[in-house]
């Protein structure tokens, strides 16, 4: 994929697992990916790689990829070099991440915020959920994916074709709390959201 940021090759989920594990600090891949690994096979093309991190543990996410090529959405739309040791702004919440500064972009690191041990997410603070419960569960072997229903959620706001596509594969995988917990919080955050007749 090329973008106007310039062109992507993203990374295979398992090579992001292989670069991060010696992070302490939990972290998730995200995004369709994150839906293909619940499922446990390949339902779509990829045009980049997700992965999620608390704010609190961008540093040690920064400190994973030292010798990057590392830049901030800030503002979104546009990118800034990431520079070594900055905390980032409340309202950056991207960073774009290639080996060198020729090399395509190959992962995304989203940044999400929690206080005390609760998630909350960004698009409307009543939306809450204890941090224990983004992991989706051990999948192909590892655990650091993140929960589908709450990755459906991110989807939500302004659909593409690719986000209904993966709505229309997961509705019928999701267990009733999953399900019960994302119809709740479109009804809370989007009345009327056409998501909620298909769920």
């Amino acid at each position: 994929m090329t973008s106007d940021l310039g062109p992507w090759e993203p990374m295979a989920p398992s090579e992001v697992t292989d670069l991060l594990r010696t992070i302490d600090r939990p972290w998730w891949i995200a995004g369709g990916w994150a839906l293909d690994l619940h499922l446990g096979r390949q339902t779509r093309p990829h045009d980049d790689t997700d992965v999620l991190v608390l704010r609190a543990d961008q540093l040690a996410m920064q400190e994973a990829l030292v010798g990057w090529d590392l830049h901030a959405a800030d503002p979104p739309g546009s990118l800034r070099p990431w520079r070594p040791g900055e905390i980032l702004p409340a309202a950056v919440h991207d960073v774009w991440c290639r080996r060198t500064p020729a090399s395509p972009w190959s992962l995304q690191v989203m940044i999400d915020d929690a206080e005390g041990g609760t998630w909350t997410y960004r698009r409307d603070a009543r939306i809450r959920r204890p941090v224990a419960e983004l992991d989706g569960g051990a999948c192909q072997g590892d655990p650091r994916v993140l929960s589908p229903e709450i990755q459906l959620l991110q989807k939500s706001k302004t659909p593409r074709p690719k986000d209904e596509a993966d709505l229309r594969v997961m509705k019928h995988v999701l267990d009733p709390d999953q399900r019960a917990w994302l119809v709740r919080s479109l009804t809370l955050t989007s009345p009327g959201h056409p998501w909620l007749g298909q769920l």
